[in-house]
């Protein structure tokens, strides 16, 4: 059985070799965090509002399939992750700490509580309007900031090496952080999938 390793927010790399049996990962994240709710799923996997027993912070916990965990693909997966922990911006979601265990890799990132769909959903109710109605100008003002905190963010992710493109930009993969920040909320993108055979500057998703 190969060995495991965990990479910290701040590039440092710890390893290990699991053992058989009841303390496989399973069990260790289960003494780290409270698992609250399956807040999102798809072909990359299923994401988790947990809170930490330590710190007692709420964080999301994204577990992705591995296909293929050999030397030569865990070695990629080490490295991309590693970058993925440089990525430093009020716009992209927080990355905190990752670990591969059996066939699935567990990413550790901060927890934001909407997406910007829900925003839009919401958002003519919120400012009192039928739906078809023009925007007052206080509402057209939120739609544009909340813009040009996205373009911020494209223009963020372009500006990296190795770059981020993002090829899956929609209202569910634009998350929203709960600072209230123009009455709306902050923007983020969301962690890049680094699993799916798919080089890390090829493609990143937003994060809520």
């Amino acid at each position: 059985m190969g060995s495991s390793f965990a990479i910290t927010v701040e590039g440092l790399v710890f390893s290990w070799v699991p053992k058989v049996g009841n303390n496989s990962f399973e069990n260790h994240y289960q003494n780290l965090f409270e698992e609250l709710s399956a807040i999102g799923s798809g072909g990359f996997g299923t994401v988790f509002k947990v809170k930490h027993r330590f710190d007692e912070h709420i964080y999301a916990v994204k577990r992705v399939q591995m296909k293929d965990s050999s030397d030569k693909n865990m070695n990629r997966i080490l490295k991309e992750v590693k970058n993925l922990g440089k990525v430093r911006s009020e716009y992209v979601v927080q990355y905190y700490n990752s670990w591969p265990e059996t066939n699935f890799l567990y990413i550790q990132m901060e927890f934001c509580s909407q997406n910007l769909r829900n925003i839009l959903e919401i958002k003519p109710k919120v400012f009192e309007r039928d739906l078809g109605e023009a925007m007052s100008s206080y509402e057209y003002f939120i739609s544009c900031e909340i813009f040009r905190q996205i373009l911020e963010s494209v223009q963020y992710l372009h500006e990296l090496n190795p770059q981020i493109i993002h090829r899956d930009l929609k209202p569910d993969n634009i998350l929203i952080d709960g600072n209230g920040r123009n009455g709306m909320g902050t923007p983020k993108y969301q962690a890049p999938e680094i699993a799916q055979g798919i080089k890390y500057g090829h493609k990143s998703l937003l994060r809520e």
